[in-house]
């Protein structure tokens, strides 16, 4: 197993990008809640990541809605699934945990569900972010709140093109 990382720039601070065997494994944020330890990343290594790179540079312009990547998500056959949920998520719309628990066929893993959401190891392209609490209120973020209200912002289209705050 080869494990390669680079960090680009994005408006939202630098990201961390991690490849497993070339694919991408992990897009961790600045301060990050449930980031791996840096010397679990790899040799650094641009090369595994121009597509995302690519992908993430259109994204944030405002010219991509749907990322395009392979991606190697690990975890537990559960975290999987809802990080197949997270997937299905359009642009600019949010869903609750409790929507993503019933659409598993397990209505009261509301809560399970968010703990499987806080685990997602590639933030931004499984669009995290965009699950909310049954109230339409934002509840946790790995990347935090900030993070998570600026993101939907951009998304509809309330902030087109922040300058990096962290």
């Amino acid at each position: 197993m080869i494990r390669q990382h680079t960090v680009v720039d994005s408006p939202y601070g630098p990201l961390t990008l991690v490849a497993t065997d070339g694919v991408l494994a992990g897009l961790y944020m600045t301060g990050q809640r449930h980031r791996p330890p840096e010397e679990t990343f790899g040799e650094p290594d641009p090369r595994p990541f121009t597509e995302a790179a690519r992908q993430l540079d259109a994204y944030f312009a405002g010219d991509l809605r749907a990322f395009d990547l392979p991606l190697r998500l690990d975890g537990t056959p559960f975290q999987r699934s809802v990080w197949e949920q997270l997937l299905l998520i359009p642009y600019g719309e949010t869903r609750t945990y409790g929507e993503l628990a019933e659409n598993l066929g397990k209505p009261g893993a509301s809560r399970a569900v968010g703990l499987a959401n806080g685990k997602n190891p590639v933030g931004i392209v499984v669009p995290c972010h965009r699950v909310i609490g049954a109230s339409g209120g934002l509840t946790g973020y790995g990347g935090g709140l900030d993070r998570k209200q600026r993101l939907l912002a951009f998304e509809n289209g309330t902030e087109r093109s922040a300058p990096a705050l962290f």
